[in-house]
């Protein structure tokens, strides 16, 4: 399933000396986040952990069994001590006595809360019974790819016996709930030797008494697995054998920027979706064999996979050798229109009289032949983490067509953990989305004060933001700040000279690939000159005319392109200046070049009113803390002109305006929100000042 040699070993992470002064719940926490930090022994968010804990009973003082287990919705990579649910084993057990039997396992987790120790508010998942009721101090559930691909072969009961003898069992498929809890329980009293379990399209349990004995079981029948496959999988082609050739990287990132805009316009109409790009060798290597397409309309096997990736993928009509790139944009819209049919069929095939509503019925995973594979969702991390998943199904495919007959899940049983009514109050717990979920900004000038403000404004609501600016350093800096506070996935970076046409059309495709295309698009570059006109040099005419008009122009003209393939409207935003309206001694230049943006604002908002996307304008005035135009000449400039020095030109700026205040960039930034945000869902060719009160600015 994996590339031979050393790399295919599984690293024992597990520090004796680490490990000595911890009680038995911090060797839990221990224990999940080595077992969660190796993709091959669980994916994001997949299986779970647990431990039986002798623990202080806070109302009576006495010594109790405690079920430290991961709570719902936890990631035992990066789970803490507060994502552990705590329950009371006695009460677990007790359980057994409310049950009434298959058809009504559901209500069982109306019961745990009450199984509550210690007051934990964290919430037990659906497989706190089967950790429950495993005779054995540590469990582990994992779901590795190597043991799915085992569990989802046609044969995979012969398979587990042939791999792993009597040491591990093996169950038919069951969905997770409290019946699969009691069925574990049964197994391990019949089977008092085994250790552990293979659960048929589903995963892997493991169990021991001792915690640094579960982790490295856990490994041992992971490995046991690998190197299975590995011997008998050696020289055999993946998929049936290759039948398309890749494009080259560059080649295959410029189809991506091209096809994602347009997916993303054709299913975003409920809500903005964000889309990720993959080309790794193990997506290559599938989608250009020449089994991919009847795999994967198989669809996925465990659970897991199946809720982060639907029922099945969206195969991309694309021809790597005739790259026949506008016949596939083309057609897509049928295609797209043809998995929205199929999956509403799927669903009504299979709902039931109280399943939930129709959810969304576009594809999240799309397979391109010789490119790789694009996802889409709700934010940028759920898109990302889709794609992973969908990584962990090629492997299970691969392992498991290679040695036998691989098995997706059962329709009625892939609806039936979709549409689950425990699911759906698991979705409609998750906390509602932010103002600009799932929107892309590009915000040009992203290094300095205002740029850098209006970013963290934007990704502080939920937006995903691409950083422009020709100062590569500043930009690494401000995208470096962003990215651990807000996280990694939802900032990028692009060295962009506004003036540059080459250089502007590929930070769009850039933003393409990385978020799937642009929303809002805040043109923010800028520079100040300071001269009296008789010096002021065509030269210096030019560069603010190239900058702040010219610049402007060409970052818009390629925003319309992404925009109106889209098809989702869009907001775009200038970061003028007061001198624009109002003029200003000794900066004909400058005041020019800010007047021609803004007209160009408002013949932009007349073009792109019909596809509903809006121009606006943010005007503000003597932003001096933070911004990058005034560190330089045009300070000293502007402080000659008034007859002061810099420390008195923020002071003179305040009291010149109307209400003898400073502007500041987060109060730029605010502006650019509202003009981004739905509450201005009616607004375009609109002015807003930002500057304090200054009467000749005033645009009425």
């Amino acid at each position: 399933m994996t590339n031979s040699g050393a790399a295919t070993r599984l690293a024992n992470g597990w520090d004796d000396a680490k490990a000595a002064g911890m009680s038995e719940s911090e060797k839990l926490l221990y224990r999940s986040n080595l077992l969660g930090s190796d993709k091959r022994i669980t994916n994001y968010g997949g299986g779970n952990t647990s431990a039986k804990v002798q623990e202080r009973d806070p109302l009576t003082g006495e010594t109790v069994e405690v079920l430290w287990v991961k709570g719902s919705g936890g990631d035992v990579g990066s789970i803490k001590m507060d994502g552990f649910a705590t329950l009371y084993m006695d009460k677990l057990r007790a359980l057994k006595g409310l049950y009434r039997g298959v058809e009504f396992e559901d209500e069982m987790v109306g019961y745990l809360p009450h199984c509550t120790w210690n007051l934990n508010p964290r919430a037990a998942s659906i497989d706190t019974p089967l950790h429950a009721y495993v005779p054995k101090a540590h469990v582990d559930h994992m779901h590795p790819d190597a043991i799915i691909a085992i569990a989802a072969s046609k044969n995979s009961r012969e398979l587990t016996q042939e791999i792993f003898g009597d040491a591990i069992g093996w169950l038919p498929w069951k969905k997770p709930g409290y019946e699969l809890g009691l069925w574990l329980e049964k197994f391990c009293q019949d089977n008092p030797d085994a250790k552990g379990v293979v659960l048929e399209s589903h995963g892997l349990f493991t169990w021991a008494d001792d915690a640094k004995d579960c982790y490295e079981l856990t490994l041992e029948i992971i490995q046991k697995a690998m190197d299975w496959f590995e011997a008998k999988t050696a020289g055999v082609p993946a998929f049936g054998g290759a039948i398309h050739k890749s494009l080259d990287a560059d080649a295959r990132r410029a189809v991506a920027a091209k096809l994602m805009p347009a997916i993303r316009g054709m299913v975003s109409g409920k809500q903005h979706m964000v889309g990720h790009f993959d080309d790794q060798p193990a997506v290559l290597e599938f989608v250009n064999a020449k089994d991919m397409q009847p795999l994967a309309a198989l669809g996925t096997s465990c659970p897991d996979h199946f809720l982060r990736t639907k029922i099945r993928p969206l195969v991309v009509a694309f021809d790597p050798v005739k790259n026949n790139i506008d016949e596939v944009l083309e057609g897509l819209p049928a295609q797209v229109a043809a998995y929205r049919d199929d999956y509403t069929a799927y669903y009504d095939r299979c709902k039931y009289d109280n399943s939930p509503a129709l959810r969304d019925p576009n594809a999240v995973v799309y397979l391109v032949p010789g490119v790789g594979m694009i996802t889409f969702a709700k934010d940028k991390a759920t898109a990302r983490i889709s794609g992973e998943f969908y990584v962990n199904a090629i492997n299970v495919m691969r392992g498991s067509s290679a040695v036998s007959e691989y098995c997706g899940l059962p329709e009625q049983e892939a609806f039936d953990i979709e549409y689950w009514l425990l699911e759906e109050a698991k979705l409609q717990r998750m906390p509602k989305p932010k103002s600009l979920a799932g929107r892309v900004a590009l915000i040009t000038g992203g290094a300095g004060g205002i740029g850098a403000a209006t970013a963290h404004r934007y990704l502080s609501e939920g937006a995903c933001v691409m950083l422009a600016d020709i100062n590569a350093d500043a930009l690494e800096e401000v995208r470096t700040g962003f990215a651990g506070q807000f996280g990694k996935d939802v900032v990028r970076a692009v060295d962009m000279n506004v003036t540059d046409e080459d250089a502007v059309a590929a930070a769009y495709a850039y933003a393409s690939v990385e978020f799937g295309g642009v929303d809002i698009v805040v043109s923010n570059a800028g520079i100040a000159s300071s001269a009296p006109v008789e010096q002021t040099t065509l030269a210096l005419w030019n560069k603010n005319m190239d900058i702040l008009s010219t610049g402007y122009f060409l970052v818009s003209r390629e925003a319309f392109k992404v925009l109106r393939q889209q098809g989702i409207g869009g907001s775009v935003v200038f970061v003028a200046s007061k001198n624009g309206l109002a003029a200003s001694p000794n900066a004909s230049a400058y005041c020019t070049a800010k007047a021609s943006e803004i007209h160009l604002a408002r013949c932009l908002a007349l073009e792109g009113a019909e596809a509903g996307i809006r121009v606006n304008v943010v005007n503000p005035d003597a932003v001096l803390r933070g911004s990058k135009i005034w560190e330089g000449e045009w300070l000293e400039q502007r402080a000659g002109t008034y007859g002061t020095d810099k420390e008195g030109l923020e002071e003179m700026y305040r009291n010149r305006s109307m209400l003898k205040r400073s502007v500041l960039p987060e109060d730029i930034a605010e502006a650019a929100y509202f003009l981004a945000s739905d509450a201005s869902s009616k607004s375009t060719g609109n002015i807003i000042n930002v500057d304090a009160g200054n009467v000749q600015a005033f645009t009425r």
